[in-house]
């Protein structure tokens, strides 16, 4: 047995060396060879990654600090993380006010290993935008209607900076694209870190600035158009804006393009069928958190760009969309919710829509487990609509 073993190990080393006497180039493969050229020349290969990823401050992916509220009032960029720290108008558990830096440190390993997004192939690091991480805006905690404004005013600041790269062509015509907004201006995105839910009143009213009424895609497990005499009822003007009824005021102000707005992963209880009514009024249409039993992650996005068409949309995430055995660390938990997996599939799915801006609220850290599993997810979810935005410009071919 031992001689048959060698005999054969002898046969094929003497056909390695024939083939080697003789020069078959044919039989080895050529040193500069690569099987998948396109890949290969994508931006960012073999560059070196998990490279100092504990260093410095903690920006969102590690991206730069600009200082676009003070010194650097006036630099430029394409897309800018923001964070709002406001907690006060929530009505279960407080601590939203420490989401952004929360949502920070749990995005820092998102670029660990380069940041190329291999289901929707793009790296949006690399994809030629200027995105910063601008800090967050100064909201004082004594004051909801002055910390309303200065949310606002420091959003609108920022989405009215004029943008680092030009609107450039399109990629199926090479026809120039123009911008969408209502006031014909090309203008950068604003991704912002929350805070609790209330603060999409006074980014909304920024976004109106820019888009006029805006298509609404909501991810949450409660509606956030109660009235305010239902939802806490409403005994102070001030403390009828809170993280329950901010799209009801948002809808009251013109805000909300009627019709092509949506929730999704609704599962909240109800004072009553009213509550539906009102939220119909309010100009939204549904996507219940069982669906997902039914219709699948393929039946929630066609629904979801079945009512959005092709309008600029604003996107708006709940960090309670997930269920509380994924993220944890939110200010009004509810059973039953989507996994993080399913959030993720599901906003890839909105691929080629127009997503002017975005949020992510409710993360509170203080509710985390020691793994940070809550604010994670948050950076996770981020990383997915960056890298939807980077596909997409806001600019359409006049036709």
């Amino acid at each position: 047995m031992k001689l048959s073993l060698r005999l054969s190990a002898f046969a094929s080393l003497a056909v390695c060396v024939v083939a080697h006497e003789g020069h078959d180039h044919d039989t080895q493969m050529p040193l500069d060879y690569v099987r998948f050229p396109y890949q290969a020349m994508y931006p960012g290969d073999n560059e070196v990654t998990a490279d100092s990823v504990f260093s410095g401050i903690a920006t969102f992916a590690k991206l730069p600090w600009v200082q676009c509220l003070g010194r650097d009032r006036d630099a430029s960029f394409d897309v800018a993380f923001i964070g709002a720290p406001f907690d006060t108008g929530t009505s279960y558990r407080p601590g939203a006010r420490f989401g952004p830096a929360g949502i920070r440190a749990g995005s820092r390993r998102l670029t660990l290993y380069g940041g190329y997004n291999v289901p929707l192939e793009v790296n949006p690091f690399h994809s030629g935008l200027k995105i910063v991480d601008c800090g967050d805006i100064p909201v004082t905690p004594y004051d909801n209607k002055y910390a309303i404004k200065q949310i606002e005013d420091g959003h609108k600041s920022l989405l009215h900076r004029q943008t680092f790269s030009p609107l450039g062509n399109d990629s199926a015509t090479g026809l120039p694209l123009v911008p969408i907004s209502v006031d014909g201006k090309h203008h950068p995105r604003v991704i912002t870190l929350g805070g609790d839910h209330t603060i999409v009143l006074p980014l909304l009213r920024s976004i109106y600035s820019a888009y006029g009424p805006i298509s609404v895609i909501h991810f949450d497990s409660h509606l956030d158009t109660w009235k305010p005499q239902v939802f806490g009822g409403a005994p102070t003007d001030q403390a009828a804006i809170n993280h329950g009824t901010y799209f009801y005021w948002a809808s009251q102000e013109g805000l909300i393009k009627n019709g092509t707005s949506i929730h999704g992963a609704i599962r909240t209880t109800l004072s009553g069928p009213a509550d539906y009514v009102n939220d119909d009024e309010s100009g939204f249409q549904r996507i219940e958190a069982r669906e997902i039993d039914t219709i699948g992650t393929a039946g929630i996005i066609k629904k979801i760009r079945d009512t959005v068409g092709d309008q600029p949309v604003y996107l708006s995430i709940d960090i309670d969309s997930i269920d509380p055995a994924f993220a944890p660390a939110t200010g009004t938990p509810e059973t039953g919710g989507w996994s993080t997996r399913e959030l993720r599939t599901i906003l890839r799915g909105l691929d080629g829509l127009h997503i002017v801006s975005a949020d992510i609220v409710e993360v509170a850290p203080a509710y985390d487990t020691n793994a940070e599993l809550t604010t994670m997810a948050a950076a996770d979810v981020l990383y997915e609509v960056l890298s939807v935005m980077a596909k997409t410009p806001l600019g359409k071919v006049l036709v």
